[in-house]
């Protein structure tokens, strides 16, 4: 009996890419019994299960002949064997964009496509999100802006799906427009151009209202829209300002929006366009009347020329990723990563990614085949896990020959064997 099933959809995807091989290029370790594949390949097995820890590899060698053909693997290395080659290959693996651009080449290859935003656009929704690290002595681990000690990594995802475009573990002292940003920007539009050919709208938060990153875009020719930081900016200036050239509209009583754009200048040729949402409440939204009247201030960043109501629209639906935040810390929990050196840790995050794309890819491709009650367009990582990550299995050899059945009581073995021909 087999519990991880899942692990031939793992396998299937991954030999659509090159990473086997690309690993096993990696340095010179002093075991050759077990290659850098693998290693690395069942800790990938693992995240996408939602398992991180080092130990959970001796699930494995319950039965190691399973899992070693269902991830086109020799070996199963032990516990302190998979913790020493991912220290060995932390860097390796953090510093290249290896393992982002065998996602993307998996992505294509089972016809994965972003979809886009209602303007048009593919988004692509680059965050911080703080992994809460406290009571630990690991690398890099320090104080967040969010108020508790841990890492800050930057993400990247494409598309309304959430596809994992690009992410880079960092210090958690790291602000987010830190050292190395702008970098990382280009190496995510260089991944995201790789998947699709259609016109990119990058949404960032106010932490990274940076002129470098303007001009990044209009150099690589993108769309974007970034929360402004309004810094030293007087509200009060903002509300005349909004009154002479916004639009008024009552949502409600006792609350007043203006709404419009205007050109401001900055240390480029031409002015960019601002848009601005200022809310002026004397009323509470449960009606109790305000001493003063309170003024909020919103503005953006922004390229695009549709009307001011559609950049905030779009903007809003980028608060969609802190749901892809919490699917990689909770789902396949990430929260808390199991090394203590940095660069390891940087590693994992990345193979996590991969994990990541391997699930969406699982439940995006299930959607096509399963009758659901809702009209469902994603599926959550925790869903594709307990649904097909962990459904139960017999393994019978006959004949020189292996065969999974799956429990007829399980209603979703009938999907598990479409995708797993689809993938083969």
């Amino acid at each position: 009996m087999i519990t991880p099933s899942g692990l031939l959809l793992v396998g299937a995807l991954l030999m659509k890419t090159s990473l086997g091989k690309l690993l096993n290029k990696l340095g010179k370790p002093k075991d050759v019994k077990h290659q850098n594949a693998n290693c690395v390949i069942p800790y990938i097995g693992l995240l996408c299960q939602g398992k991180t820890e080092y130990d959970d590899i001796r699930e494995f060698h319950a039965d190691p002949s399973f899992c070693c053909q269902a991830l086109h693997i020799s070996t199963i290395p032990p516990e302190a064997t998979l913790r020493q080659r991912m220290d060995y290959l932390g860097d390796d693996i953090a510093s290249s964009n290896m393992v982002m651009e065998e996602s993307v080449t998996m992505l294509k290859s089972t016809g994965m496509e972003p979809t886009p935003a209602f303007t048009g656009h593919i988004p692509l929704d680059v965050d911080v999100s703080v992994h809460d690290n406290s009571q630990t002595k690991k690398e890099g681990v320090g104080h967040t802006y969010k108020g508790v000690d841990g890492y800050s990594p930057i993400y990247a995802y494409i598309g309304q799906e959430g596809y994992a475009c690009n992410a880079k573990l960092r210090e958690g002292v790291c602000h987010s427009q830190c050292e190395g940003t702008v970098e990382f920007l280009e190496d995510t539009l260089r991944l995201a151009k790789q998947f699709t050919a259609e016109k990119l709208l990058v949404r960032m938060d106010s932490g990274n209202d940076s002129l470098d990153n303007i001009k990044l875009f209009i150099k690589e020719n993108v769309d974007y829209i970034i929360k402004r930081n309004l810094r030293k900016d007087s509200k009060d200036e903002w509300l005349k300002m909004a009154k002479m050239h916004g639009e008024k509209s009552e949502p409600r009583d006792g609350k007043t929006v203006y709404t419009g754009d205007v050109l401001c200048a900055r240390d480029i040729p031409t002015p960019l366009r601002v848009v601005f949402e200022v809310s002026v409440r004397t009323m509470a939204a449960n009606g109790q009347l305000l001493i003063e009247p309170k003024v909020d201030v919103q503005t953006w960043w922004t390229s695009l020329e549709n009307p001011p109501e559609d950049i905030i629209r779009l903007y809003h639906e980028h608060a969609t990723c802190e749901q892809f935040h919490s699917e990689i810390k909770s789902d396949i929990g990430l929260e808390r990563f199991p090394s203590g050196k940095f660069d390891t840790n940087a590693a994992i995050l990345k193979l996590a990614m991969l994990a990541y794309n391997i699930l969406r890819i699982v439940g995006q491709s299930s959607l096509g085949i399963t009758v659901t009650r809702k009209n469902v367009k994603r599926l959550r990582a925790k869903t594709v896990i307990q649904r097909f990550m962990t459904i139960a299995g017999r393994v019978i050899t006959h004949a020189r020959q292996t065969f999974l059945t799956l429990g007829r009581s399980n209603v979703w073995s009938g999907d598990f064997t479409r995708l797993y021909e689809a993938f083969g």
